[in-house]
């Protein structure tokens, strides 16, 4: 069948090991299911894999690819959820100390067909499409997580967004506004600023500026280039809710003061369950609120997509189609 792997790992150079080629068709264990790939998306895990992080040497190669969207064995229109649990796991799957990722220890859904077990199947309403489904499993989901389970938010409740742009903080925006929340955002790009109002956000900011009143809650997933800002936004007894660090983990200052006196909450988040990943499916079928997409693009074209996300050059959701 054809799919889009992993054939090597480099750090300097991530898209020398990516394969756009033929892979044996996959055989489903028991309890697993065969889903007919119809659409899938890109996400910065796919770029980390190539760079050989969360994936290890003697399991390539593996295909890529967290989040999909297609067919069951019956025809029915599903949506994939991505975290593997382990089989004797109750509750939380992200909590689960032995879980992973389609692409990690299980081959992902960058190809014709993926294997998933029969529970990480959601069911996908008429109103929202394949593009539309297939950016939910990861970006979309971990947004929601963190801002409604980690979170806690409320409608009526202020929320930062820190760099606006990339998938889980251009679905931050839209969930945090579709939810009644009060909306800031800030970017170091005047494009991006303009482009989080028109999707959402109430006010936009430059990176690092001063904010007009305090927030609730920070959401992070850049890391060290805005933590601090994030810190000295939030009110007292405000939360930062972090899911990513993409401007590198470690920090000049941790604000560790300024955290205990104001009894602010640090909360780590990753990913959502199953059951979340219903109920954001249902959200957005009631509300008519669609994921943001960057470009659409076949997967034969998939490196061209892997390249605009490691320079950096997407608005929104970068997917993929059969």
């Amino acid at each position: 069948m054809f799919a889009v792997y992993a054939d090597a790992f480099s750090s300097d150079d991530p898209l020398s090991g990516l394969v756009v080629g033929e892979r044996p068709d996959p055989t489903p264990p028991e309890g697993w299911t065969t889903i007919t790939v119809k659409a899938a998306s890109l996400n910065h895990h796919d770029l980390w894999s190539l760079r050989g992080v969360g994936l290890k040497q003697e399991s390539l190669p593996m295909i890529l690819g967290c989040d999909a969207a297609g067919l069951d064995e019956d025809g029915n229109e599903v949506v994939v959820h991505a975290v593997i649990s382990d089989p004797d796991w109750s509750g939380d799957e992200t909590l689960d100390p032995r879980r992973s990722l389609l692409s990690e220890r299980h081959q992902g859904t960058f190809a014709d067909k993926v294997v998933v077990p029969r529970a990480n199947v959601v069911p996908k309403p008429a109103s929202m499409s394949f593009e539309e489904a297939a950016c939910l499993p990861t970006a979309w989901l971990t947004a929601y997580r963190m801002l409604f389970t980690q979170g806690g938010l409320k409608a009526g409740d202020t929320v930062l967004v820190q760099g606006a742009g990339g998938g889980v903080a251009t679905a931050l925006i839209t969930l945090a506004r579709a939810g009644g929340l009060k909306v800031l955002a800030t970017s170091r790009d005047e494009s991006k600023r303009a482009r989080a109002l028109e999707i959402g956000a109430h006010e936009v900011f430059e990176s690092g500026a001063r904010l007009p009143v305090k927030v609730d809650a920070a959401m992070e997933t850049v890391g060290r280039a805005t933590w601090s800002h994030s810190v000295r936004s939030l009110r007292p007894g405000g939360k930062i809710v972090i899911s990513g660090t993409t401007s590198g983990p470690n920090l000049d200052d941790a604000e560790l003061t300024r955290i205990f006196f104001l009894q602010l909450q640090v909360i780590g988040s990753t990913m959502g369950t199953r059951s979340e990943l219903a109920s954001l499916v249902n959200l957005l079928d009631a509300t008519g609120t669609r994921p943001l997409i960057d470009r659409v693009l076949p997967m034969e074209q998939a490196r061209d997509g892997f390249a605009a996300m490691a320079e950096g050059d997407v608005f929104g959701k970068i997917v993929l189609t059969r």
